[in-house]
């Protein structure tokens, strides 16, 4: 029995240890603090032996193209926090727009700064994997952005090398609300901006729960959907050597994605 005043001496012991919860893959995200959605979503789709880590970046709940500029200021240090003692396999900054306005090799330099044992990534380049691997040429575009996003969403998906049918947005400025839009109203406004000619439908925006109505959409349409939680999250998998085909979050999950593996 432990009295007042004496001195702790613990046996000596040999642990049994093995290579953790997350033995397969670890993977972390640069989140906004103000998105409601992505981590959820990134727990929903992670397969078992796969970590999520988060960290967040001090971000401006109105969101305008000069805001999303200001994300760069911190992310190597950003990247520098997410469990440096496990060296997360990957990296990703989780913002579409802001992948766009600021760039994704702005983006990715940044990462390796802060974290240069994992590969950098972020989700607009998630979008592009996905988006490749599936094929697609003609593109809808739905998003909770004002017009000035939308327009550099375009432009940026035009340089890339897609023809976009038609890209049309909510007009919505808080990254917070952009949460609270229903995964119902994203179903609806899918198959509204639809059209016959187009290959894939494009939901983006990290901070929304498009996700939830993936597979919704899916069948409505007869097309595959692309959202942006679900791309990079795939991405992010395949780049870390995880090719599992995860049900209930979309066609693209079917797909292996044999480009991005990791060389032997």
């Amino acid at each position: 029995m432990f009295k007042s005043g004496d001195t702790i001496s613990s046996k000596p012991r040999t642990p049994e240890m093995d290579k953790g919860r997350h033995h397969r893959a670890k993977l972390g995200f640069i989140l906004m603090s103000t998105d409601p959605s992505a981590e959820s979503d990134f727990k929903d789709m992670a397969p078992e032996g796969v970590a999520v880590y988060v960290t967040r970046l001090k971000t401006d709940d109105h969101t305008t193209n000069e805001t999303l500029s200001r994300h760069i200021e911190h992310m190597a240090d950003a990247a520098s926090r997410i469990q440096p003692e496990a060296e997360p396999d990957v990296v990703s900054y989780s913002c579409t727009s802001g992948s766009i306005v600021i760039g994704e090799e702005r983006v990715m330099s940044e990462i390796k700064k802060g974290a240069p044992w994992a590969r950098p990534m972020c989700l607009v380049q998630g979008v592009l994997d996905a988006l490749n691997e599936l094929g697609a040429k003609k593109l809808v575009v739905g998003t909770p952005y004002l017009d000035e996003i939308n327009t550099a969403e375009a432009e940026f998906l035009i340089e890339r090398g897609f023809e976009v049918l038609d890209i049309q947005g909510l007009n919505i400025a808080s990254g917070w609300d952009m949460g609270l839009v229903t995964p119902e109203y994203w179903k609806k406004f899918a198959v509204e901006i639809d059209q016959p000619d187009a290959d894939v439908i494009f939901l983006s925006c990290g901070g929304i729960r498009a996700l939830e109505a993936a597979e919704e959409i899916e069948k409505a349409t007869g097309k595959p959907v692309i959202t942006s939680n679900q791309a990079q999250m795939w991405s992010c998998l395949r780049r870390a050597g995880i090719t599992d085909q995860l049900e209930g979050f979309g066609q693209i999950f079917s797909h292996p994605g044999t480009s991005l593996l990791p060389s032997e």
